[in-house]
């Protein structure tokens, strides 16, 4: 079946970034005819597909939140549930609900030149479907909901205990009483592990090598105190806002003074655990702060299970499963009933979506993205995509409103068409300049910024609101038509 009225903006994706854009373009652009597509079930991408244990923000809600509708919970990381029902909230408000079609995979997009819009395919149900949009707006996160990143271990068949990946997690597992090894240090190994201690037997985290953790105190005092004698909306601004500066000086000093902040985490680290552990084999990184990702753990409720001996850290290669545990290189075998992988996400880009321009595919590694968010030689076509050393969704929040002043400018000029013309002048760089694993796994078909304005992304909110908000639409880089 095919739509005679093309929309104006297809939007891909009904989770925090996709419901973020929608209400951005309903306030700003009110004449714009759009939709929400969603190829699962229900909204809230992330925060309905994750049902393991603990599962929570890894960035303060004061900041992960949207600018236009206030958090009222004092925790700053809250969990999965308290997010979904945000979500809930803020698309009923703002009838962005109704906007919303569910189980609608998009497969294809095919920009067409002759008809000046994309050519969508998409699965509805077991009825395929086309439809035509003159923008699309794809707000479907960076990895796949279907696979994870899933290492094979020598002897895994001869482990008679039960092996979880945390992606998957089935409902019905029960681990009360039971030995648990998590095989992974990142911000889901992090937060599955004080949580199953608080009824598991023992938990261990077995790590290659070592995370920066830090702690962060899991009530907001400033906004509490705040919302006692000030307007709930003034109170989350003014604490957004602190939320904001702190991380971004934090970012700034820790690239500016790597091993002063190395010794001061190291620090605060030791306080929280009994004297004389070895902080430094299992808390103490090669790298520098920021170059990867930092875990926050809150009120340190992962050194808490720590010192009541819930818990405990190993540092060290795996050599195979066994029918108990796990061998470890050093010799020593962990004991356990179910061993749960944190071993990381696959990065699937624009959803999986096979984009192409009049039949010709457009291969993402060729690709170089403008402002961290439009695909150069590419017409009409906006990804959300966050922050790496900040939360997500101050990124995606000034994508959305620049969109929108992009959208309104065309109107206003009468242009149909926009184009991020590549510069010959550019030189390609990498597009995610951090070291995790599931940065490097996806070199493949990750694609490049560029090494200056406006192809590069700086990681900084304070830069990037400037240039988005106050900057040129009309640029030179961009081609109307």
């Amino acid at each position: 079946m095919q739509e005679k009225i093309p929309y104006d903006v297809v939007i891909i994706g009904a989770g925090l970034s996709g419901i973020g854009t929608a209400y951005w373009l309903q306030k700003k652009c009110p004449g714009k005819r759009f939709t929400i597509l969603e190829s699962r079930h229900t909204f809230g991408g992330t925060w309905d597909l994750f049902r393991y244990p603990g599962i929570r923000s890894d960035s303060d809600m004061f900041t992960f939140g949207f600018r236009f509708k206030p958090w009222q919970n004092p925790k700053s990381l809250s969990d999965g549930g308290s997010i979904l029902e945000y979500l809930k909230e803020t698309a009923e408000e703002n009838g962005i609900d109704k906007k919303i079609q569910y189980n609608h995979q998009v497969t294809n997009a095919n920009w067409s030149t002759a008809e000046s819009c994309w050519i969508i395919t998409l699965l509805a149900g077991d009825e395929e479907k086309i439809i035509r949009s003159r923008f699309i707006y794809n707000c479907t996160g960076y990895y796949s909901y279907e696979e994870t990143y899933r290492p094979t271990f020598e002897g895994e068949s001869d482990f008679r205990g039960q092996v979880v990946i945390p992606q998957f997690w089935p409902k019905e597992l029960d681990y009360t009483g039971k030995n648990v090894i998590v095989v992974g240090s990142g911000a889901t190994a992090v937060t599955l592990v004080p949580s199953m201690a608080e009824t598991a037997a023992h938990v261990t985290m077995l790590q290659r090598s070592p995370t920066y953790v830090m702690t962060l105190p899991n009530r907001n005092g400033l906004f509490i105190w705040m919302k006692k004698w000030l307007p709930d909306s003034f109170a989350y601004t003014f604490t957004r806002r602190m939320n904001l500066l702190v991380s971004i000086l934090t970012f700034a000093l820790c690239r500016a003074f790597p091993q002063a902040i190395k010794k001061f985490i190291m620090k605060g680290i030791a306080k929280q655990l009994p004297a004389g552990y070895a902080v430094d084999k299992h808390f103490n990184p090669s790298y520098n702060p920021w170059d990867q990702r930092v875990c926050v753990v809150p009120d340190g409720d992962l050194f808490t299970s720590i010192r009541r001996q819930k818990a405990s850290v190993v540092t060290d290669h795996i050599e195979r499963f066994t029918e108990n545990g796990i061998l470890l290189q050093s010799g020593e075998e962990v004991k356990a009933d179910i061993i749960v992988l944190a071993t990381g996400l696959k990065i699937k880009l624009l959803g999986g979506i096979r984009i192409s321009i009049d039949g010709r595919t457009i291969h993402t590694n060729e690709s170089m993205i403008y402002k961290g968010m439009m695909v150069s030689e590419v017409p009409n076509l906006a990804i959300a995509f966050g922050y790496t050393n900040n939360s997500w969704t101050l990124k995606t929040d000034l994508t959305a409103n620049y969109i929108c002043k992009l959208l309104n400018y065309m109107d206003k000029h009468g242009y149909q068409v926009v184009i991020p013309g590549r510069e010959n002048d550019v030189t390609p760089e990498p597009f995610m300049n951090f070291k995790s694993g599931y940065i490097h796994r996806a070199d493949a078909i990750m694609p490049k910024q560029g090494s200056r304005r406006p192809w590069r992304v700086y990681q900084n909110y304070l830069m990037d609101a400037f240039i988005t908000r106050f900057g040129k639409i009309n640029d030179g880089v961009l081609e109307f038509r």
